[in-house]
């Protein structure tokens, strides 16, 4: 029996067909007009947030390189192609979002690089980039400033984009240089840099291990390294290198590059 569909109704068949098959995506991606996730928790996500900070970022990066740390199926990585990126590279541990994200490359013609690899590797990456995204990872790691003192060795150069959940006080409070050691209250203070551990689960992810507030975000981001240049969306920070001296007790824990 003769097909009654359109050659363009039979694209979008294979198309839906194939997204599919990939699933359950995360990213709600836009490929030959289908939609990924189009009935994802959070919306339209995360174009919804990312439009919301999109107006930080340089508009032209041309010539410029981007690693994209926790890539998840790509959606940032393929806006930073969209804004004349000559390299970006992609990492995720998790073949799973990594197949989504080459599938979702080649209906785009986008020339992304996406590798398996963790944050605990990059040193391996052996080089650095202009730009480095690091957005929804911090609160899975178990060791999450670890991460970002891998960050600033091996791999940044100049603007960091880096997003964390946040839970407890949005409020900063001024922290002096030192306390007497029998001076407790400003632990008590809701604006005192905080962390707090998850044992076991926290939404039903059992990788969700940290969850700091504010000040506690920003904190690490300057203990780290990284220059606070703007704050254009309330979990979202964009950063700049800077050098650091080594602190008095040794240098930052950091591994070295591997091969």
């Amino acid at each position: 029996m003769l097909s009654t569909s359109s050659p363009a109704e039979d694209r979008i068949a294979d198309l839906e067909e194939r997204i599919s098959a990939l699933g359950p995506w995360f990213h709600n991606l836009r490929l030959g007009g289908v939609q990924t996730a189009p009935q994802h928790f959070l919306g339209d996500y995360p174009q919804v947030k990312y439009e919301r900070f999109a107006q930080a970022l340089p508009t032209d990066l041309s010539g410029k390189s981007v690693l994209d740390i926790g890539c998840n199926a790509g959606f940032y990585s393929f806006e930073m192609k969209r804004r004349g990126a000559e390299r970006v590279v992609g990492i995720d541990s998790d073949e799973h979002y990594l197949a989504q994200a080459r599938f979702a490359a080649g209906v785009l013609g986008a020339e992304v690089e996406f590798r398996k690899m963790t944050v605990w590797e990059i040193g391996a990456l052996a080089e650095r980039f202009d730009v480095v995204i690091f957005m929804g990872v911090l609160y899975h790691l178990r060791h999450p400033l670890l991460a970002l003192d891998l960050i600033h060795e091996h791999v940044a150069r100049d603007l960091l984009l880096f997003q964390s959940m946040q839970r407890g006080s949005r409020t900063v409070a001024p922290v002096s240089e030192d306390y007497d050691f029998l001076d407790k209250d400003h632990f008590e203070e809701p604006g005192y840099p905080k962390m707090s551990f998850v044992e076991h689960k926290y939404a039903h992810d059992e990788t969700n291990w940290w969850v700091p507030n504010r000040a506690c975000a920003e904190a690490m981001l300057r203990s780290s390294g990284f220059r606070i240049e703007s704050q254009p969306e309330d979990e979202v920070y964009l950063c700049r290198w800077t050098e650091l001296s080594d602190p008095p007790d040794g240098p930052r824990c950091v591994y070295p590059a591997r091969g």
